[in-house]
């Protein structure tokens, strides 16, 4: 007995032992892909500027709020920039959070990494897994727990991902962050991972499961509504395993299939799914796009401009969503329209306009420029008459008077566009001629140290650009007269994919040419053998009609949700009627729903913005309801086909004077008569919703007992038109 007592003791202080070692985190930093190359190839992507701030400020912001408290970031191609960087920056020097770097010139792949971290014997526990383009706000405590609960029941848990639902554009197969479709399966007891492809066959509309997944699985769910975060929480056997297989080089496609595939050392990985936090990495240009204007909308919160003030620049948030920084020099004639954030030093001419847009520090705007959903780095000059839309221009670069950006052109570093010339849709420009060989994604998922253009990029901005205008330029250049830089060709598919991964809004011919091929597709596959997008595989069982209404209700729940997002994107971006019509009818046709299901969705999508707008009485706010009505009316009335529509519509307003938005309660009849002038419901709609509510219980009644006097006038209405028909 005394033995065993003895042995229990030193379980538990090995318990606390472990309890108390510090959280650690590994920070990718070199984390590049090809469609980031015209930049990366001039500075790292860690240290791009998201909103203003470097992108590895809100990750190691994230770390440290999360409570960890060492972190590893491991540089390569670059690396004396981020590791400069880090030196200059105040996070070397913070309390009870340690950052330190590991530099590995021979590194190519995010494998590499890892067995350099490895060899370094600097990891004692479980660890974070990140790179350093991720922005999140999410808690780690939860994900903790459950990962350590399960390493207690089971050692061969290794891995927890962290995952998200987010329901890819059905037309094009495309998440909102640019990324292709992801196919997952998941058991929905044990949340373990079973498989994971992100490179399904699109063309087939298939997808292969071997069997023995279904063989050995009683409960599958299959999903194709999920956002891989790249947050991974990690045992130390991750580490040891990358080091044992050096065929590990990408993280998903090679590490997290291999270990799913392997039935030899039964390794397991879990999911972790978040709801309301927000978790999103940027590893293209429209995930770049899409998490700007995701924190200047401020889902990100406390991750947003006017709370993470770095350096000596201070900046304030103001109405409509602008944020402004100090010491700037704006004409009063110009225009800064909502969601735009403007740096520091920036001086801005006469009749400029600016909207949806990011404006750095020290940057000389000149007069009648329109800029419109850009992002505008630091020290740039743009000249008088200037048109930019949907554009990344980066640090340095110079665009003389009356040049035009169209959609999507990308500008490096110290770039010049001449007097008068447009630079043609989806355009990426460099100081730099493009490489003759083009590496695969695969070889830059990490790394590009291996180009020879990686290996000069540890001189100073200055030193580049002087070289390269010495060596590659001559008088006539490819952006006109007194202009400088190199047009770099498209990608294999041409302009054809380039829209796919842009800044720029998707162009509306291929939301209807992706929209057409998909009615098509259903049209063929239309029987009773087709499966729902997303959903489990069980067997037959007594709680299965359930599960299909309880999927159905979550289903409703994130429908009206993105077509909430769609609609305030479309508002901020000032999107045309009938593209942002193009873009619900392809969530319509996704989540399977009804016209009315969509009536009830844009509707109370309309009404929350007109009560999230600014008001001081309930006069104001039904001014509110009149101005997003005169504006969008178009965009609800489409799905007002018939009096079942209107009828939806009407009710989804009394639920939300009941529930989620009280304060139009007191409006209820003003607002219905409005509805009824403005031909958005018709009297028999009004007098049919009373009908059914003649059977129902007083309190659904209040309502309708609350519009009698409407109801009344609208009856006497009628009675005076049909005696005058006889």
């Amino acid at each position: 007995m005394g033995a065993q007592k003895k042995s229990g003791a030193r379980v538990s202080e090995e318990a606390d032992e472990l309890v108390r070692v510090p959280l650690q985190a590994i920070l990718l930093a070199d984390s590049f892909t090809t469609k980031f190359r015209p930049i990366t190839l001039e500075r790292p992507k860690v240290l791009l500027p998201l909103v203003n701030v470097p992108m590895i400020n809100y990750t190691l912001t994230w770390l440290e709020s999360a409570g960890v408290e060492e972190v590893f970031v491991f540089c390569c191609s670059h690396s004396k920039q981020v590791i400069n960087y880090l030196h200059n920056s105040d996070w070397l020097s913070q309390p009870n959070f340690t950052v330190s770097t590991i530099e590995s010139q021979n590194s190519v792949s995010a494998g590499d990494a890892l067995r350099v971290v490895y060899e370094r014997n600097v990891i004692h526990g479980d660890f974070v897994l990140i790179s350093g383009d991720t922005v999140s706000n999410m808690s780690l405590t939860q994900a903790l727990l459950e990962h350590k609960e399960r390493k207690k029941k089971d050692s061969n848990a290794v891995m927890t991902m962290v995952i998200k639902r987010s329901k890819p554009n059905p037309a094009i197969h495309q998440s909102r962050l640019g990324t292709d479709e992801l196919f997952m399966a998941i058991d929905p007891n044990t949340k373990q991972l079973l498989y994971y492809e992100d490179r399904a066959d699109q063309s087939k509309g298939t997808l292969h499961l071997d069997k023995s997944l279904l063989v050995d699985n009683p409960s599958l769910s299959l999903h194709h509504d999920k956002q891989d975060c790249y947050i991974d929480i990690c045992s130390p056997e991750v580490l040891s395993l990358f080091t044992d297989n050096f065929d590990y080089q990408h993280l998903r496609r090679h590490f997290v299939k291999g270990l799913l595939l392997d039935d030899i050392m039964g390794y397991k990985i879990f999911v972790h799914e978040i709801h309301s936090d927000y978790a999103a990495r940027i590893d293209n240009f429209r995930s770049y796009d899409t998490v700007s204007k995701d924190i200047i909308h401020r889902w990100t919160y406390p991750l947003v401009p006017d709370v993470m003030n770095f350096g000596n620049s201070v900046t304030k948030l103001e109405r409509q969503g602008i944020y402004r920084a100090s010491e700037i020099s704006q004409s009063q004639s110009a225009v800064i329209g909502p969601c735009t954030v403007i740096g520091s030093g920036t001086k801005i001419g006469n009749n400029t306009k600016i909207s949806n847009s990011v404006i750095g520090e020290g940057c000389k705007i000149g007069s009648n420029v329109i800029i419109e959903g850009c992002y505008i780095w630091d020290n740039i000059s743009i000249e008088d008459g200037c048109k930019l839309q949907h554009a990344i221009v980066c640090d340095g670069v110079i665009i003389k008077s009356g040049a035009v950006l169209e959609p999507g052109v990308i500008l490096s570093f110290k770039v010049v566009v001449g007097p008068e010339f447009v630079v043609p849709p989806y355009s990426k420009v460099s100081l730099f001629q493009q490489p003759i060989e083009e590496d695969s994604d695969e070889e830059l998922e990490y790394a590009d140290s291996t180009s020879v253009i990686g290996s000069q990029m540890e001189t100073s901005d200055v030193e580049i650009a002087s070289q390269v205008l010495e060596t590659h330029f001559s008088p006539a250049s490819e952006l006109g007269m007194g202009g400088a830089g190199h047009v770099w060709l498209t990608c294999e598919g041409g302009h054809e994919e380039e829209w796919r991964h842009s800044v720029a809004p998707i162009p509306k011919d291929k939301i209807l040419e992706a929209i057409k091929i998909m009615e098509d597709d259903l049209e063929l596959t239309h029987d009773d053998s087709f499966f729902p997008p997303s959903g489990e595989l069980k067997p037959n069982s007594n709680d299965s009609d359930d599960d299909d209404h309880e999927d159905s209700r979550d289903d409703s729940y994130y429908f009206e949700k993105e077509v909430e997002a769609t609609f305030l994107r479309a508002v901020h971006e000032n999107i045309q009627e009938s593209h942002l019509i193009l873009e619900i009818n392809s969530l319509k046709l996704s989540y399977n729903k009804l016209t009315a299901d969509c009536a009830g969705a844009v509707f109370y999508a309309m009404m929350k913005y007109a009560l999230d707008t600014p008001h001081s009485s309930a006069d104001s706010l039904l001014q509110n309801v009149q101005v997003v009505f005169t504006k969008w009316k178009k965009v609800l009335t489409s799905y007002l086909t018939d009096i079942d529509e209107q009828i939806e519509i009407i009710l989804k307003f009394e639920e939300m004077c009941s529930e989620s938005a009280k304060e139009y309660a007191t409006l209820f009849t003003r607002i219905l008569h409005y509805f009824y002038n403005e031909d958005v419901v018709e009297e028999d709609a009004i007098l049919s919703w009373e009908d059914e509510k003649k059977d129902a219980d007083e309190a659904d009644k209040v309502f309708v007992k609350q519009a009698q006097h409407l109801i009344q006038w609208l009856k006497e209405a009628s009675e005076e038109d049909d005696d005058d028909q006889e």
